[in-house]
């Protein structure tokens, strides 16, 4: 079958690889019929993540129709089925699955010992993701192994358009528990720095539950607009001060509720700490540059709360926890809980009360993705979100 295939640095390549085959009882294989490159896959595209090998499979971001089923798995799924797979690896069955916690599944990283070792304790296993996280080939790909694929799926109704469900995987959960993890209320201001495709879904989400003023930061036109036509308020921090128009849209108090949706590359223009930060990550000395986090916990006004569903992978310097400490703030974070919110949030699609696919920007075929792994990072021809389709021209 034909894969996007992680080489090294900035060097992913269309290769032809084996096809997937069952595993365990428990397996699923997939033909994948859409899958889409996720900012994520952008940290692993410039190595800032730990953990990738050469031959490595890219993307999380799948779906597809099922083509075989392990006998662990019939009681669930069949084949002809129609599925989102969730990014996130679940077994269904531990302590934190049991509650919920779907990214922290204590069974689905194969490489239990080096989560341990890196993180402290394991969390799940991620599809297309690092070795970190138990190195399972991604789905951007025309076949894809589901592992745990009783309880790793969302399945979906026939007749409706793969790009409606497809960000059921990934973008839309995440942004949606970025949004509910501020515990949102109607006096609010939820500022959310990033306009990409989390940062997007995540300003839709704190509009839906209730925000009284929504504000989105960027600095790519293309992304704001997007933005504004959504109902936020936005800020074009190239060409004014985040933190003075923050204060002035909120009487000088901070926004209630802060969302970094940018993660471990974030940039600022003029900014000390961003010259700092780089610097400090071409001596291998700093994995993460953080100004985002930086700004939203000297913002956000005090007893408020930080929402951290941008992804960071190391070791990051100079955050002002002082600051953190004495104004009370909280923070929540983690890599998304998809099943928590995929029934909710397939309703929402199927009530059209939201339709995922605005995100779109470009639609390709597979044999196109390395040369917009590009284009998205450099966030060029107004690319904001990319969709691959295997076998299309």
């Amino acid at each position: 079958m034909k894969a996007l295939v992680w080489h090294g640095t900035t060097d992913i390549r269309c290769d032809t690889v084996p096809d997937p085959h069952i595993e365990d009882d428990r397996d699923a294989i997939i033909k994948v019929t859409s899958c889409a490159i996720c900012g994520s896959d952008l940290h692993l595209f410039d190595h800032f993540m730990p953990g990738m090998k050469s031959g490595d499979i890219m993307g999380h971001e799948t779906m597809g129709e099922v083509v075989e089923v392990g006998r662990g798995a019939k009681s669930k799924l069949k084949v002809g089925d129609r599925i989102v797979v969730p990014f996130t690896i679940i077994c269904g069955e531990c302590e934190q699955c049991r509650r919920g916690n779907f990214s922290v599944c204590e069974r689905t990283n194969r490489n239990k010992k080096i989560g341990d070792a890196a993180f402290g304790h394991t969390t799940a296993g991620l599809f297309g993701y690092t070795h970190l996280t138990g190195g399972y080939a991604g789905g951007q790909a025309e076949y894809l192994r589901v592992p745990f694929a009783d309880a790793t799926h969302i399945k979906v109704p026939s007749g409706i358009d793969d790009e409606k469900l497809l960000f059921l995987s990934d973008i839309f959960p995440t942004g949606w528990q970025g949004a509910v993890q501020c515990d949102i209320q109607p006096t609010d201001t939820v500022a959310i720095w990033g306009c990409g495709p989390v940062g997007q879904m995540a300003i839709r989400s704190a509009i839906m539950l209730g925000a009284k003023q929504v504000v989105a930061i960027d600095r790519l036109p293309e992304r704001l607009s997007m933005a504004k036509a959504a109902g936020a308020v936005t800020i074009n921090f190239e060409e004014e001060s985040t933190v003075a128009r923050l204060n002035d849209l909120t009487d000088g108090k901070g926004p209630e509720k802060c969302i970094d949706a940018v993660g471990l590359e974030a940039h600022a223009t003029g900014s000390i700490d961003t010259i700092y930060d780089r610097a400090k990550q071409a001596m291998m000395l700093e994995t993460d540059r953080p100004h985002v986090l930086r700004e939203m916990i000297y913002v956000c006004r005090p007893a408020g709360t930080l929402s951290v569903p941008g992804v960071y992978g190391g070791l990051l310097d100079k955050i002002p926890f002082g600051a953190l400490m004495n104004k009370g703030l909280t923070v929540r974070t983690g890599q998304t809980h998809v099943n928590r919110w995929t029934d909710d949030l397939l309703k929402m699609i199927l009530e059209e009360q939201i339709d995922p696919s605005f995100v779109i920007t470009h639609r390709v075929g597979l044999e196109q993705g390395p040369e917009m792994y590009k284009t998205f990072r450099d966030k060029q021809d107004g690319c904001i979100k990319v969709v691959l389709t295997p076998g299309r021209a």
